[in-house]
């Protein structure tokens, strides 16, 4: 993948700005399905709200090394997990359902993005991927739950 693709997914995953409008415009336009939207939205911003505070707690720095150039500004220091990965994640397993199967394929580029770009380790976005995917399973086993009362 190109840095230009690379550099797009980031400001897309920037405090997870894309998949909280995606879950807006959802609720807005898709009234059958507006609680699931709505709760697609919460999900994607426990993912990234846990993700920050685990980060403020690990204060992992950020990957630094004289051949290694960082393509994007870094909003802190601190690495350990990825917000961007972990939001994405999140946004997959509950858009899913939602905008089909495919979304599932975001995380594995957003987390190539991240290291990519030069601002994390691999375990950064594995751990944030896994913390998005406990966010989004617990979800989208509220919304079954919800649905087969």
């Amino acid at each position: 993948m190109p840095l230009v693709v690379a550099r797009g997914l980031d400001r897309a995953g920037a405090h997870a700005a894309a998949w909280l409008a995606t879950a807006a415009l959802g609720a807005c336009v898709d009234a059958r399905r507006q609680a699931d939207w709505v709760r697609a939205g919460a999900a994607v911003l426990a993912a990234h709200a846990a993700s920050v505070v685990v980060k403020r707690v690990a204060r992992r720095v950020r990957p630094s090394h004289a051949s290694l150039i960082t393509h994007v500004a870094m909003p802190s220091r601190w690495s350990f997990p990825s917000s961007h990965a972990a939001s994405t994640t999140a946004a997959a397993v509950v858009f899913a359902p939602l905008l089909g199967r495919s979304v599932l394929l975001l995380p594995p580029a957003m987390a190539w993005s991240r290291m990519a770009l030069g601002v994390h380790y691999p375990t950064d976005v594995l751990a944030g991927m896994a913390l998005g995917g406990v966010a989004g399973a617990a979800s989208e086993r509220r919304r079954q739950a919800v649905r087969d009362r």
